[in-house]
């Protein structure tokens, strides 16, 4: 039987994964801060304990009789949405704990040479001057450089890449980079500050009243894409167990403006609610996967459409507010 672990496993992405390896027939640890906030974890074993910290690093990634992992999947990160992301109030937090994280876990890899490192980077880092035309974005693998991402969350994740890349030339770590896309569906956060646009619109849509008026931040022009869970997990699946090392995009190639996004929501809701664009945090004007080099080198690529994971997602959240209302 094969092992993994999974890094960030009590949260939205590392939950799914812990799940898929399961049903593929492998050993899992999850470790995490925290479990799951909206399901049991299916990881065989659960070390809870801040990754940042060097000894709780090193003790979730060692086995019994000095085996280690086949795949070690790291996702753990402080990160949120644009309320966490983009406010500045949180820079220093974030930078410091994911490169932390990463510093740890990376070296830690090195030393117990582990099979196989995953690791998620986001299209955060890409530069926000080839990211101001809303619908011309260019976010193609190769346009990293010169670096001049828009946030502190950004360059921490370039800086990331780039020390999982030396550690591959300076010691051999067989390492897989993706660079995720807004990824969304159900059982991720959905409120409290550090949901994410899909969730945060849902969430507003399902309280608005009959006839009401949600807030969209920005003026609702800006542009993305978005993929869903389940297309994410079977694309770092197929990452990692290729030989390909990256960087390289995960993520959907349908892009829409934020109001856009927001009437669809609004469609498969059904109800008569209207949105007004008001001064908020929004990040870049405009961001798209560029799948080419995904396709040229696995051979595949996302195919759900937006609506479908919204229609599962949207379901998903307004049971949520259904049963948190229930209870207060």
């Amino acid at each position: 039987m094969k092992t993994a672990l999974v890094c960030g496993a009590g949260g939205f992405i590392g939950s799914h994964l812990v799940k898929r390896l399961k049903a593929d027939g492998y050993w899992v640890r999850g470790a995490d801060l925290k479990i799951p906030d909206f399901s049991t974890t299916e990881a065989d074993d659960f070390a809870l304990g801040d990754l940042c910290n060097f000894r709780n690093a090193e003790r979730v990634m060692s086995l019994p009789n000095g085996e280690v992992f086949d795949e070690v999947y790291q996702l753990a990160a402080d990160m949120g949405g644009a309320g966490y992301i983009f406010t500045g109030e949180n820079d220093a937090a974030i930078m410091h704990n994911s490169a932390q994280i990463n510093l740890n876990i990376g070296s830690i890899a090195v030393n117990k040479k582990i099979g196989k490192l995953f690791y998620s980077s986001s299209a955060c880092m890409y530069p926000a001057y080839n990211q101001e035309d809303p619908d011309n974005p260019k976010c193609s693998e190769d346009s990293a450089y010169p670096a001049a991402p828009d946030s502190e969350y950004g360059w921490e994740k370039l800086f990331s890449e780039r020390f999982y890349l030396a550690l591959q030339r300076n010691h051999g770590l067989d390492v897989s980079i993706a660079r995720y896309h807004n990824i969304f569906g159900p059982e991720g956060t959905w409120d409290g500050g550090r949901e994410k646009a899909p969730a945060a619109l849902c969430r507003k849509v399902i309280r608005a009243e009959e006839g009401g008026t949600i807030e969209i931040w920005g003026t609702g022009n800006q542009t993305r894409s978005f993929l869903y869970i389940d297309e994410c997990i079977e694309g770092t699946l197929r990452l990692t167990r290729s030989n390909f090392t990256g960087p390289v995009n995960i993520g959907s190639e349908e892009m829409v403006s934020i109001n856009q996004f927001a009437e669809m929501i609004i469609k498969l809701s059904g109800k008569n609610v209207k949105y007004k664009n008001i001064d908020g945090p929004v990040g870049v004007n405009g961001r798209n996967s560029d799948n080419r080099l995904l396709q040229k080198e696995l051979g595949w690529q996302p195919s759900m459409k937006l609506y479908n994971g919204l229609e599962k997602t949207y379901k998903w959240i307004q049971e949520q507010n259904e049963r948190t209302h229930r209870y207060t």
